[in-house]
């Protein structure tokens, strides 16, 4: 029996549901914590962060109009998938961070877990930061959050799947769409979750993934007029700041580097990646004619 040649996985860009290589043809080695080659990925140009932009925006409506409680149902057959390629995610991550296998397969978990969680928040954030305000007079004063629109997002640099998890997840689940900007040395996790995003129901162009060097795809989102906010989570300090002052010209939201970006990702998030990119509606409504009792009626 002849040996088989070795198939050697192709990675490639996640835009608007399709797997397309860079615009650009470029590619550049990436490999794990000893040097040793892993595979070429994709070298995004600034053409492929403006067609992500278009595809992210196309999908807007479609997925902030969608029911909170159908947003969670699609995210958490994300995590069904997620779960089923396990040990891929095992090995990708453990050659992206030069992790042992068990310290891996932890990271791992602990990602599948944090999707689950964001998962159950779609339906949820309404009531925590939305509901009626008291108000003096015969009205009715409604405060609802409404997604901000196309988030470019920085996955942290170190933190190969559970980081990229822990940024992703919190803006498609309250109604955004997503532009990510992948690790620029461990991006193979990144890539391999657009495989499991375009076989989850999640509809094309909500989730976009670029690999490359993050302050050439960063610089143009950041002045891109159709992105609405940024989450610099994988910038450092010198790039975020040339962001952030790209950022302001069409008044996006930042979400600036935290704490945890350059530490442990795996303490409880909390809820405030979902609210920086939350706007606040609200709505007064007269409550018509007060009996004397008070009643309307």
């Amino acid at each position: 029996m002849s040996e088989r040649l070795s198939v050697l996985k192709t990675y490639k860009l996640y835009v608007g549901g399709k797997f397309p290589r860079s615009e650009s043809g470029r590619v550049y080695e990436v490999t794990d914590a000893k040097g040793t080659w892993l595979a070429n990925a994709p070298l995004s140009s600034r053409k492929d962060a403006r067609d992500a932009v278009v595809a992210a925006r196309k999908a807007f409506g479609g997925w902030s109009g969608a029911t909170a409680y159908n947003r969670g149902q699609i995210l958490y057959r994300v995590a069904e998938m997620l779960e089923g390629r396990r040990d891929q995610y095992v090995a990708e991550v453990a050659g992206a961070e030069g992790l042992s296998k068990p310290k891996a397969a932890a990271q791992v978990d602990a990602a599948i877990d944090r999707w689950v969680w964001y998962a159950g928040w779609t339906d949820k954030i309404a009531q925590v930061v939305g509901g009626g305000n008291p108000v003096a007079g015969p009205f009715f004063n409604l405060s609802t959050p409404e997604p901000t629109g196309v988030v470019a997002v920085l996955a942290p640099q170190k933190s190969s799947f559970l980081g990229l998890v822990s940024v992703i997840a919190p803006v498609v689940a309250t109604g955004n769409t997503a532009v990510v900007v992948a690790s620029e040395k461990s991006p193979l996790p990144a890539l391999s979750l657009g495989e499991v995003l375009a076989t989850s129901d999640l509809p094309g162009g909500v989730v976009n993934i670029l690999s490359g060097r993050t302050a050439e795809i960063a610089a143009p989102l950041a002045a891109h007029q159709d992105v609405n906010a940024i989450d610099l989570a994988g910038a450092d300090e010198t790039l975020a700041k040339e962001l952030e002052t790209a950022a302001a010209d069409n008044l996006k939201r930042v979400l600036r580097p935290q704490p945890v970006d350059n530490a442990d990702w795996s303490a409880t998030p909390g809820t405030h990646r979902m609210t920086a990119f939350l706007e606040t509606k609200t709505v007064w409504h007269p409550t018509g004619a007060l009996g004397a009792s008070g009643s309307s009626y």
